[in-house]
């Protein structure tokens, strides 16, 4: 697992120092309770909620200042919250199930991602239809412990297939690396999100998904948090989802567009320099972040969707069967966020 090195950025597109709680002189004399959110990759549109929230007041209004920090995988994004150098993530499933089984109190909070925000992704001209006509070749995938890789294993898995035998994973990088991988013809594939596949394409490469329909219960990343800091800590922890409800539904009402792209933009600069990329990518995030049953409320968790999950890790053999699958995640603050 990487060290998470909190004071630099990755690359270019890095989100700055950037204190997101764009509250007034009077929200700063405040008591505002301050904490540190560290998020997988630069991307503000995957984290929108985070950064609406800010942008809106939302996190001031509950008396909480949010400091967003951009590390390089799931398994950076574990570690910093392990170590106590931040205090809300957000990580994959698979990460988070096997930092557990190692004896990481890290607990699943809020699902952001209900649908899967992962798939194996080929050139649209190859010949591959399915994940077993990849027997052979090497796979791309960011990083050597993201959630993609428990992602694309549980898949290969269920096909029969188990790494090295049958397949090879290569980390490249995300997006723009991963073009250069495949033209280089390193991989035949690529386990990418949301945000990959529309960078893959912006730069030329345009994409087709393998993954089939029956894995989109393999949910994405979600929000996180010590165990510990949780249960001393729910006011927090309530304020942050109630927060995160309001800056969802602020940007799924289509008459907030222009400003929701406008504070993506000031977030991450690069991302949103093409406006009609970014609309496209906010598009498909919101796609993938509708619940299966909005009755649930927003952030709501599936059991049976875990237990998916738990099932297809135990399968390819990266964890061990777990008893206590129930404590990796909390419904807890469901209802008060959705009040």
């Amino acid at each position: 697992m990487r060290t998470p090195q909190l004071a630099n950025r990755i690359g270019t597109l890095i989100l700055g120092a950037a204190i997101l709680a764009l509250a007034t002189t009077a929200s700063h004399a405040q008591n505002l309770t301050r904490i540190t959110f560290v998020q997988p990759s630069p991307s503000a549109i995957n984290s929108y909620p985070v950064f609406i929230a800010a942008a809106e007041g939302y996190f001031a209004e509950e008396g909480i200042e949010v400091v967003s920090e951009a590390l390089n995988g799931s398994g950076a994004v574990l570690q910093a919250l392990a170590s106590g150098q931040a205090q809300m993530g957000r990580p994959g499933p698979a990460p988070l199930l096997k930092a557990r089984q190692r004896g990481v109190d890290v607990v699943f909070l809020y699902n952001s991602l209900p649908r899967s925000s992962f798939g194996i992704l080929v050139k649209q001209d190859a010949s591959y239809q399915k994940p077993d006509d990849l027997k052979g070749k090497v796979i791309g995938v960011g990083t050597a412990d993201g959630a993609e890789v428990g992602f694309a294993r549980s898949i290969l898995n269920a096909y029969g297939m188990s790494e090295p035998a049958d397949y090879t994973f290569l980390p490249v990088g995300d997006g723009g690396p991963a073009t250069a991988g495949f033209m280089r013809g390193d991989i035949e594939a690529y386990v990418g999100s949301l945000a990959d596949r529309a960078i893959l394409t912006y730069r030329g490469l345009p994409v087709r998904d393998v993954t089939p329909d029956r894995f989109q219960t393999l949910f994405g990343n979600g929000y996180a948090a010590m165990g510990d800091y949780i249960r001393q800590n729910p006011k927090v922890i309530e304020g942050f989802g109630r927060a995160l409800v309001r800056a969802t539904k602020f940007v799924r009402d289509p008459a907030n567009r222009d400003k929701v792209l406008a504070h993506l933009k000031a977030a991450n600069p690069q991302e949103g320099e093409d406006p009609a990329f970014a609309g496209a990518l906010l598009d498909a995030v919101l796609a993938k972040g509708v619940p299966h049953d909005p009755s649930k409320g927003w952030g709501y968790q599936d059991p049976e969707h875990w237990k998916a999950w738990h099932d297809n890790l135990v399968s390819s053999g990266e964890i061990k069967p777990m008893e206590n699958l129930a404590e990796a995640y909390t419904n807890e603050f469901i209802a008060a966020w959705n009040k």
